[in-house]
């Protein structure tokens, strides 16, 4: 559908934005299209069924959580909407609709497609109907050794009210008929149990036979097969899996919390008992067993998902680990030492030579590392801050933290503790790294600290010399290795004097000063946002040299699209690579039709965020550690930084974007109706982005020191599967 407004149109008409909650389902679909894809390997499109898994289960404890608290608080009347102007009972009934359009799509292809294919393979994942005598023996025997001992049935009855159970956690609803010769009083007729699994056993269990090594059967279904042995003199009727999804994000007010950590703690306990969001339940289940969970968990039959397979396919990470088929896995990337790093001197003296970009995951994460690890073994280095949103566990940053501080140095980390499902790991950290002697703070109240910075002082020649590296992405060496962020490694003086400013508003009751070059949320970067794009509209209106390029995870952020839509009235070309969300509607007659938006979905997680402004000629670019979204630029502090190495700034500008955006095998376009269309080659040469930045940074690699300018692959023809695929993908789209 096309809209055609006229060019007076209202810019904040309802009917201009897309509702982010929809957008991001539309994510989470272009996400199963990986699991869909015929060219990509099995075990990799399984890996992907699971990450859909996973993400829609978050996005219904936090977001739909949420917003079900939000309508019972607020009430309908006082419901706050997004400039899409939806309803809350609309939102829900259209994430109702689109959520189980998902679920049921992950078990078309998980249970129809990919377990069959890996199955060809020799993995199976066995039901009861596939064991013989000695298999069903040896299930027997783990059942009672390993399982039997952890279970502990919980009987409903007049005395016993339908337990509290752990969010996400899996269970069986079993039926039992009642036993005349009990000696305990009992209601006559059926009567009923639940199940917990144990969380801390495996979630599939491998049954090697001769021949067979890959052979797994899901814990649920070991339970069922001889749950009658938990209840001695009665017969088991029925045995149903389920699982309920409960409102899980935290929801208190910073200002009256006398202490962060041990309230957050006290949050964290009451997270697994939120209120049920959804209840899923096996489509074996009867309607008995169906009403009578529905009745004890209070749910609307909307929150109700009647599903075949596995009901938690998340849980197919953990056999992901298990499996030595690489013949069925991506080709392994190593990543390369970034070439001024590998052939120049030491660290320090080369960021000061000249600036450092660093492009993960195809350059090693492993220099931020060694750049932590000299400076805390640097005798001449007398000061460490460093901000930490997420990190890996037993992780190499902390430990070096930890080294810097018993040494005697000056460390300061700045932990996040609301870090979402991530809370609990950054209160260890934080303890941690108190145990050392580092100062531990907590950033400002009411704000996630969000950027990702870190500030080295050294003594050098009687003077102290600060180095900064600053990035879009989060300190995490695992996810350094998943994820494409790019970060940068500096000793430009306005850089490390902003940095070392920010860092005293973080930690102490400064007011942000003036900024040389860094762009801080929340304080300047909405405006700083705006302001470049009002530049851009005047540039083209004098015929200069015009033009916006952004790449983010989600744009949702009303004023910003408004102003993006008054840039393209003005004629300036707009080129989005959004990720995930999208509430703007390119192609607009009148409106957008200057805006294109593209989103890549591949092997790696599109992670950076990149604005290019053309500034008349004279190119700008900064990179970031927020999307434009309201909560990155009103509550979180975000910063925003300049490449200003006019190499490493062409090196965005001639190489990463342009590759990116030619991308026609793993990349979606956006219509002006919301909906996404995969693009596809055709019979124009494949380009797949990150295949080429792989292939790219091996010619690196290789290269010699006096020879590293990259060169663009060339394009590759698609094979005759992935020209099936991509067919595949634009009938989805």
């Amino acid at each position: 559908m096309n809209l055609l407004l006229p060019m007076n149109v209202d810019l904040k008409a309802t009917e201009l934005y897309t509702n982010r909650e929809v957008s991001w389902l539309a994510f989470n679909h272009r996400v199963l299209a990986m699991a869909q894809r015929a060219d990509i390997p099995l075990l990799e499109r399984l890996k992907f069924a699971a990450i859909t898994a996973s993400n829609l289960d978050e996005f219904l404890m936090v977001r739909v959580g949420g917003l079900e608290r939000r309508r019972r608080a607020l009430g309908e009347a006082t419901f706050i909407s997004g400039p899409d102007g939806w309803s809350v009972e609309r939102v829900l009934d259209e994430i109702d609709r689109r959520a189980k359009d998902i679920r049921h799509a992950i078990a078309a292809v998980t249970c129809d497609a990919i377990l069959p294919a890996l199955a060809e393979h020799g993995v199976r994942f066995l039901s009861a109907d596939d064991l013989d005598g000695e298999l069903r023996g040896a299930v027997h025997t783990y059942y009672r050794t390993e399982v039997h001992p952890c279970l502990t049935p919980i009987a409903i009855d007049g005395v016993q009210p339908f337990p509290s159970l752990r969010n996400g956690s899996l269970n069986l609803l079993v039926t039992v008929t009642s036993s005349p010769q009990s000696q305990i009083a009992r209601p006559t007729g059926p009567l009923t149990a639940i199940v917990q699994l144990p969380s801390l056993l495996p979630r599939f269990v491998r049954f090697p036979t001769p021949g067979r090594p890959y052979q797994y059967m899901a814990l649920e279904d070991i339970i069922a097969l001889f749950v009658e042995e938990l209840f001695v003199g009665h017969q088991v009727l029925e045995a149903a899996p389920f699982r309920v999804i409960r409102a899980s994000d935290l929801d208190f007010d910073e200002s009256d919390a006398d202490d962060l950590m041990t309230t957050i703690q006290d949050h964290l306990r009451l997270r697994d008992r939120g209120e049920p969001v959804w209840l899923v339940i096996d489509r074996r289940a009867s309607s008995a067993v169906q009403h009578r969970l529905r009745k004890a968990l209070d749910v609307e039959p909307r929150q109700i998902q009647i599903v075949r397979g596995r009901l938690d396919p998340s849980t197919f990470f953990s056999v992901l680990g298990d499996l030595n088929l690489p013949e069925l896995k991506d080709e392994p990337h190593a990543p390369i030492e970034n070439p001024r790093l590998r052939y120049g001197p030491t660290i320090f003296r080369s960021i000061q030579e000249q600036d450092v970009l660093l492009h993960h995951p195809y350059e090693t994460f492993r220099h931020v590392v060694d750049f932590l690890e000299q400076a805390a073994a640097d005798p001449d280095v007398v000061a460490i801050k460093q901000t930490l949103y997420r990190t890996s566990g037993n992780s190499p940053i902390v430990r070096a933290l930890q080294r810097a501080a018993e040494s005697g140095k000056e460390v300061t980390a700045l932990v996040e503790l609301k870090a979402r499902f991530d809370e609990a790991n950054n209160i260890n950290w934080a303890k941690k790294l108190e145990e050392s002697g580092a100062h531990v703070v907590y950033g400002l109240i009411g704000f996630k600290t969000h950027s990702k910075m870190l500030l080295v002082t050294r003594r050098e020649g009687g003077r102290l010399v600060r180095y900064v590296h600053l990035s879009t992405g989060n300190y995490n060496p695992k996810t350094a290795g998943l994820y494409t962020d790019i970060g940068l490694l500096s000793a430009d003086e306005d850089l490390t004097h902003d940095a070392m400013l920010l860092f005293n508003v973080l930690t102490g009751y400064a007011e942000l000063p003036q900024m040389r070059r860094l762009v801080v949320a929340p304080f300047t970067m909405r405006s700083h946002t705006i302001d470049y794009i009002e530049r851009e509209i005047e540039f083209a209106k004098a015929g200069a040299p015009a033009g916006i390029r952004a790449k983010m995870n989600s744009l949702v952020d009303g004023p910003i699209v408004e102003a993006l839509y008054r840039a393209s009235q003005a004629g300036v070309k707009i080129e989005l690579m959004v990720r995930g969300i999208c509430c703007l509607r390119p192609g607009i007659p009148g409106v957008s039709e200057n805006i294109e938006v593209r989103s890549i979905l591949d092997r790696f997680l599109e992670h950076a965020r990149v604005f290019w402004w053309r500034n008349g000629g004279d190119d700008e670019v900064f990179l970031s550690s927020a999307d434009w979204m309201p909560r990155n630029l009103n509550k979180r502090i975000e910063v925003g930084f300049p490449i200003l190495d006019e190499t490493l700034r062409r090196r965005i500008t001639d190489e990463i974007w342009p590759t990116e955006w030619a991308d026609n095998t793993f990349s979606w376009s956006l219509q002006s109706d919301g909906m996404y269309r995969a693009l596809s080659p055709d019979d124009a040469p494949a380009n797949r982005a990150q295949s080429t930045f792989i292939r790219t940074s091996k010619d690196k690699d290789h290269a010699s020191p006096t020879s590293l300018r990259p060169e663009v692959a060339k394009p590759q023809r698609l094979s005759p599967a992935a020209r099936a695929a991509h067919a595949q993908l634009r009938r989805l789209g």
